[in-house]
């Protein structure tokens, strides 16, 4: 049987590694920015996305050092985002992973200029590798920078904001999620596939189970945000309600909520059958996505 937590170990111990050996250490001038940086990355955190890009590489084809540089600039950029998601000109959050945000530690110019360093170390550490053929040597950087811009992440974000308080609606509801935060978790998956040298074929399939898994999260959030606890959560619930965000549960309720994730689940499984690779990984990803508690 799959020991998903045994996998995820060992690749976040993989991960972490890595990003402390490229990373700037602290003591390099400037300082205070970067151990603005190294806070915000190693505050805790799943690395789903990392893990993700690794898990698809190997079923779509043999994994390389291009699917872990792929993996470490996915969460840099990730964690740019969160960054500045906790600004108080934005959600104005004072807790992350069960640890005080980095504009409440560093001061809210600080945790600005992290949060861009980290975008742009990103992009730095892609332009350090070459896509392998089919694709062209800069595939990889382009799907991060569309999956992070106006139509992805930032998109999200900017909608995210102007619809606070508004009259919940679900075309709303469904952009804000599969731009905030479903694009960014179907890029770390396509660029798995992408580094290893996926096919048309098993790109289109990676590309499917990224869709219905990067909704299945946000929805997932949305669940947990109105069910669980701050120190299950590591981070303030009820706060979408507070503010009258646009979530899934707030358009269709939280029966309707638990069974969409359950179906959008089902249909990520189904969408790997095509993969020549370790489908294990991702299968029991999809799964602990709908059970995760946090």
């Amino acid at each position: 049987m799959f020991d998903l937590q045994h996998y995820l170990d060992n690749n976040i111990q993989l991960i972490n590694v890595a990003l402390d050996r490229r990373l700037p250490a602290e003591t390099e001038r400037p300082a205070a920015l970067h151990k603005a940086m190294r806070y915000s990355v190693f505050a805790g955190g799943k690395r789903l996305r990392p893990v993700l890009c690794l898990a698809a590489a190997n079923a779509g084809g043999p994994a390389n050092a291009t699917a872990l540089t792929a993996a470490l600039a996915i969460e840099i950029l990730h964690t740019y985002t969160l960054i500045h998601d906790d600004l108080p000109s934005m959600d104005d959050d004072t807790l992350r992973r069960g640890k005080p945000t980095a504009h409440v530690v560093f001061g809210e110019a600080n945790a600005i200029l992290a949060g861009d360093a980290l975008l742009t170390l990103a992009f730095e550490w892609l332009a350090e590798v070459c896509t392998p053929p089919p694709y062209p040597p800069n595939q990889l950087s382009l799907e991060l920078a569309r999956a992070a811009g106006s139509r992805g992440v930032v998109g999200g974000q900017i909608e995210d904001l102007a619809t606070e308080g508004r009259p919940t609606d679900p075309d709303t509801v469904d952009y804000i999620h599969r731009h905030k935060t479903a694009a960014l978790l179907r890029a770390s998956v396509r660029m798995g596939g992408i580094a290893a040298g996926a096919g048309d074929r098993d790109l289109a399939a990676l590309t499917a189970y990224g869709d219905a898994i990067g909704l299945t999260f946000q929805i997932v959030d949305d669940i947990l945000n109105e069910t669980s606890s701050a120190v299950t959560l590591g981070k303030a619930v009820g706060s979408d309600r507070e503010r009258g965000k646009m979530t899934y549960v707030a358009a269709h309720g939280l029966a309707a909520a638990r069974e969409r994730a359950r179906q959008l689940t089902e249909d990520a499984v189904a969408a790997l059958q095509p993969l020549p690779g370790n489908r294990e990984p991702l299968t029991a990803l999809a799964r602990w996505m709908t059970e995760r508690t946090y």
